[in-house]
């Protein structure tokens, strides 16, 4: 599979709790309006969902309490069973399932990482990452060889015999996502895993979490309810409300063209130097241009410091060190000056 191919693709996927939610779409229907859900005292918290996740991306679900995205994400793993709809997982359609395939899909292909971190309080953390390992059948050196790069990958390596309640809370959170990754996912679903943690410690995280998807190129599908948060892990965001996506974009595309008013309420505060990336206003190189450089990739005002000492341009470089274009300074100036 390439890395611009979906690895995860939602069809019209509706969860309609109640009494008669299944009966209600049989017979073909594929559809309905908010009327006729209340009619027959159904409630709605995911409706007509089309999304696609590509190979190794930040797919962020953002939206206000109750704007379902937990939901639609347990729906994507089926921990909920979704009413009608496609949800496709390297081809194959999740809904046409048995258990006993999902389970053996959640064992060896999805990781799962939640805002409370569920460790076992009676396991050590080494015992507590090998858990998964030993649910499949792992032999115990196996199992605890790999538990242990795992621990080491998130920076607890000397920790691997403490017990929950001896760990911070961003330790806990660390073992939580150490716990996840030793099955290896292809898939990896977080649902606002910082959430509980407070400021410094979230901002931390976050920064551990980029420095993992560097690392392991995961593709992945993040719940939160904070912009700031979201524009700065994703590489797409789908803004959801009242249980339907309104607009899936990148940070870019929300903040600087809003489909609705909604999502120009939403991304009003934001500041615009915060979201658009130095590629996106980067002139072409002149012949010569050497010295430090900015990633084409990072944030205008991740980049904007760097004018301090008074030049008039940067170079800017791709992934690979190699000179993409230049960073005006006056190019700088002029988006920040416009919010």
């Amino acid at each position: 599979m390439s890395k611009n191919q979906p690895k995860l693709v939602c069809r019209n996927v509706w969860k309609l709790f109640g009494s008669g939610a299944v009966e209600f779409f049989a017979g073909g229907r594929t559809s309905a309006t908010p009327e006729e859900i209340a009619a027959v005292k159904l409630i709605a918290a995911v409706r007509a969902v089309d999304l696609a996740v590509n190979e190794g991306e930040i797919f962020v679900i953002m939206g206000l309490s109750g704007s379902g995205k937990s939901t639609l994400v347990r729906c994507l793993s089926r921990l909920v069973e979704p009413t009608a709809g496609e949800i496709l997982f390297n081809g194959e359609n999740l809904l046409a399932a048995d258990e006993k395939r999902m389970i053996e899909i959640r064992r060896h292909q999805m990781g799962m990482v939640f805002q409370n971190f569920a460790l076992l309080p009676h396991l050590s953390v080494l015992a507590n990452v090998a858990f998964p390992l030993e649910v499949q059948g792992l032999e115990r050196p196996a199992r605890e060889a790999r538990a242990k790069k795992m621990i080491e990958l998130v920076g607890l390596a000397g920790k691997e015999s403490f017990f929950p309640r001896e760990l911070s809370g961003g330790q806990q959170q660390r073992v939580g996502i150490a716990r996840s990754l030793a099955v290896e996912p292809e898939l990896w679903f977080l649902d606002e895993p910082f959430s509980a943690l407070d400021p410094l410690i979230r901002r931390e995280m976050q920064d551990e979490f980029m420095r993992l998807q560097a690392v392991l190129k995961k593709t992945i599908v993040f719940i939160t309810h904070d912009f700031d948060e979201a524009i700065r892990l994703a590489d797409r965001i789908a803004i959801m409300k009242d249980g339907a996506i309104v607009q899936a974009g990148t940070p870019e595309d929300l903040v600087l063209n809003p489909a609705t008013p909604y999502v120009a309420e939403f991304t009003r505060a934001v500041p615009k130097a915060k979201v658009v990336k130095v590629g996106s206003i980067m002139k072409p190189a002149p012949a010569g241009l050497n010295g430090a450089a900015v990633p084409v990739r990072a944030t205008v005002a991740e980049a904007a410091p760097r004018f301090s000492a008074g030049a008039e341009l940067l170079r800017v470089e791709d992934g690979e060190g190699r000179t993409a274009g230049a960073l005006h300074r006056a190019d700088v100036v002029e988006l920040m000056m416009r919010g």
